[in-house]
């Protein structure tokens, strides 16, 4: 399914009234809760694996959510926020350094972290330049559509 029509889907869950919805097209299956008045959690099942998470969702999926409404207070810099769903990597291998440390100075195109979604890898670039001043998702963690990773000032 594209992201932009997930991200369609979720917008209209989070506007509406509508407390859960379940989307099938072809083998792709969608299902996206909300809960109270957090943000919507999307779980998207592999056809195998569709009706076991169909009736409960995955703890990495419902762990999902909690990250994302972290900011609560306003941030001070530019906040750099992942352009997918996808799994966030602070190196490009397990024994690797990361690509950049709290602290380091970085200019536009600096690659600052990569999101591997479907067996992709996607480098993320410094849109700005500035100084790392945060870090806002742990290694090896999901991350949604428009997540905070860094803080740049």
């Amino acid at each position: 399914m594209d992201l932009r029509k997930l991200k369609t889907l979720i917008d209209l869950v989070a506007e509406s009234g509508i407390a859960e919805i379940e989307v099938t097209e072809g083998e792709d299956k969608v299902r996206i809760v909300k809960h109270g008045t957090s943000a919507p959690i999307s779980a998207v099942a592999p056809p195998a694996a569709a009706s076991a998470s169909s009736s409960n969702p995955t703890p990495a999926a419902a762990g999902a959510a909690p990250g994302t409404p972290a900011a609560v207070e306003p941030v001070k810099g530019h906040v750099v926020k992942s352009p997918m769903v996808g799994t966030f990597y602070r190196a490009s291998s397990p024994g690797a350094s990361p690509f950049i440390e709290l602290g380091q100075t970085v200019k536009p195109g600096d690659t600052l972290c990569i999101i591997e979604a479907m067996k992709l890898l996607n480098e993320i670039e410094a849109e700005v330049a500035g100084t790392v001043k945060e870090c806002l998702v742990e290694n090896g963690q999901p991350v949604e559509y428009g997540q905070p990773l860094f803080v740049i000032e």
